[in-house]
């Protein structure tokens, strides 16, 4: 028997863990299939199952896409948020940026803190998504200097080597989110309009 297991939007919503702007962005850019029944939405809970295993990284392919989201894209006329993440794992830069992406953010991505720092000075951003261990030059260190070119800048942070220390810092550094790795996909998008008050 085929499952048809039907979800409401206010069920979608707590299964995905997002605010309901992330949902119509999804909607729009036809990455969740949604049936309308009258005023309210209905989503095969299969699609949504399918969607959120698209957006698990995949090995092979991840430097081919990093390459294409690290270049940079004009934005004439748009208004989609433009977001920076920088992480050195390819992995984590692939699902966020593909992820971003879906949900219709405009993404470049940054391998290291250096050449993070080099599009900070480049292109305007509506928002940080930085690593905080990386070598070279660390997340701590490409917060205060985005900071310093655009003192608003929302930033959330993403690291697997959470500290009492770090953390304090990122609070008095303003940071809009803190998440932990590994981390869900909803995580992400709910992280992302929430740092940009959507």
């Amino acid at each position: 028997m085929i499952d048809e297991t039907f979800l409401t939007t206010e069920e979608v919503l707590e299964y995905l863990q997002v605010n309901l702007r992330t949902v119509y962005r999804l909607i729009k850019a036809g990455k969740i299939p949604a049936v309308r029944v009258g005023r309210q939405w209905r989503f095969r809970k299969r699609d949504i199952d399918g969607w959120l295993d698209s957006q698990r990284p995949r090995g092979g392919r991840a430097a081919a896409a990093v390459q294409t989201a690290s270049t940079p894209r004009p934005s004439p006329g748009t208004t989609r948020p433009r977001v920076l993440v920088v992480d050195d794992e390819a992995s984590i830069r692939d699902l966020l940026s593909k992820t971003l992406a879906l949900a219709e953010y405009d993404v470049d991505v940054a391998p290291d803190g250096r050449s993070a720092l080099e599009r900070l000075r480049m292109y305007a951003y509506d928002l940080l998504i930085v690593d905080l261990k990386m070598p070279g030059v660390d997340g701590l260190a490409v917060i205060r200097e985005a900071k310093r070119y655009k003192a608003d800048l929302p930033v959330i942070i993403i690291t697997g080597f959470s500290t009492e220390s770090s953390a304090i810092e990122a609070v008095n550094l303003g940071v809009a989110g803190y998440l932990t790795k590994p981390f869900r996909v909803p995580q992400v998008l709910a992280a992302a309009a929430k740092a940009l008050g959507e």
